[in-house]
């Protein structure tokens, strides 16, 4: 049965006056600032007569809050990030209200200098929230703590403010990022992504078990690591009491969290599978980008492997603040390569993948699962949480955690 969400908000500013109160009194005092060597107009992209240095990337984000619409229709109050790159300074503000459920996949390469500027655009819903905001790099071993986006430890964004951290990408694997202030109340509103570096191997030839791979997970020397497409899938799940109390200004009931919408990229099933961005079905009164499409990441995974190739990659992770989720993909055979952002290699150099039917995943971990298809008939796979208390939506049974990978075509 589907229910709207009824929401209680006390103290409120009308729309056009958090709008006003932010753009005129907020970001006017503050300043926002991109770092990116080589772009001169601070939109984190190199044009014109820009010069980009060899092996540099840059990535610029927003803070902010926004609405995502659960699998039964519900509407729910974010936190999020958003892509802005491209944009200039002084047309930041574009950036309120567009919360992203789950927050922009970011795929760079071993090797890189990588800049990546946040600037936070402060909460159109909750005018009165002037929370700081951070960038923290989970599972990246060798970062400098200035740059860790832990407060207690690095700087923060102010509202209306920006800081540019800085990683040198030393380690090829499977990340995640997410707001490190006030963690379990930002990662559980929505702050968090998926992060992945791809090695120096990648874009080599290899060949393994007959196969010629072109590109890899780990710099494995032997090709074992092999794949011809990926997908990210990063599970989360959320406490709508959490969601209610922190749009209507209550306090938090952080000791009685109970996750009733678990999902896979930001959505349940079936809407995971969805391939284009979501639609709203709602248009709240304090949206101000009304029309704004924030679960744009579809969970639908395909392979065609006349045209693509047989090896499927299934890049995991967890940012669920207090699940732990067992994930099987029924009638396809799973292999494990790498598990928090490490091979599964031995100092001696033995592998140590192995077969499984399932992985189980706490929070904060992330897997790198192969599926070798050239054995699997043509079809549609379930990949789901065993778990039957995720394979909901809230009160609506038949959904959660669940979406489906389809294979096509014959093995070349």
């Amino acid at each position: 049965m589907k229910r709207r969400q009824i929401m209680f908000a006390p103290i409120r500013l009308a729309p056009g006056v958090a709008m006003l109160a932010l753009l005129c009194c907020g970001a006017a005092r503050a300043t926002v600032f991109v770092q990116c060597p080589g772009d001169t107009n601070g939109d984190a992209r190199w044009t014109g007569r820009d010069v980009q240095p060899a092996r540099t990337a840059c990535l610029h984000l927003t803070a902010g809050d926004g609405f995502a619409t659960m699998a039964d229709g519900r509407q729910v109050y974010i936190f999020g990030f958003d892509d802005v790159t491209g944009t200039l300074p002084a047309n930041v503000s574009m950036g309120l209200a567009r919360a992203n459920l789950v927050s922009p996949t970011i795929e760079l390469k071993q090797g890189d200098k990588f800049y990546l500027t946040l600037s936070n655009v402060g909460m159109v819903a909750r005018p009165d929230l002037f929370d700081t905001h951070s960038v923290h790099f989970h599972g990246f071993a060798n970062q400098a703590p200035f740059f860790d986006g832990v407060p207690e430890g690095s700087p923060t964004a102010n509202m209306g403010s920006s800081i540019t951290y800085f990683y040198n990408l030393t380690e090829p694997g499977t990340y995640m990022y997410h707001c490190h202030v006030e963690a379990t109340e930002h990662i559980e509103m929505g702050m968090q992504g998926q992060l992945f570096v791809k090695p120096s191997q990648d874009g080599t030839s290899k060949v393994y078990n007959g196969r010629t791979y072109t590109k890899f997970v780990y710099n494995d020397g032997d090709g074992s690591t092999g794949y011809h497409k990926a997908a990210a899938l990063q599970l989360t799940a959320f406490d709508i009491a959490t969601h209610e109390a922190d749009f209507a200004i209550q306090p938090i009931p952080f000791n009685e969290i109970r996750t009733v919408y678990p999902m896979i990229n930001g959505r349940g099933y079936p809407d995971t599978v969805n391939a284009g961005a979501l639609p709203p079905t709602q248009v709240d009164p304090y949206t101000v980008n009304s029309s704004f499409q924030s679960q744009k990441t579809t969970a639908l995974v395909t392979l065609d492997r006349a045209t693509e190739g047989t090896r499927l990659l299934l890049r995991l992770s967890n940012l669920g603040v207090t699940d732990f989720f067992t994930m099987t993909a029924q009638g396809l055979p799973m292999k494990v390569v790498g598990a928090g952002a490490r091979q599964l290699r031995s100092s001696a150099g033995k592998d140590l993948y192995y077969d499984t039917a399932s992985v189980t995943l706490g929070g904060g971990e992330s897997v790198e699962v192969m599926i070798d298809t050239s054995g699997v008939p043509a079809g549609t796979y379930f990949f789901h949480a065993n778990n039957l208390n995720f394979l909901s939506n809230n009160e609506e049974d038949y959904g959660g955690m669940m979406t489906e990978i389809v294979i096509k075509g014959n093995p070349t």
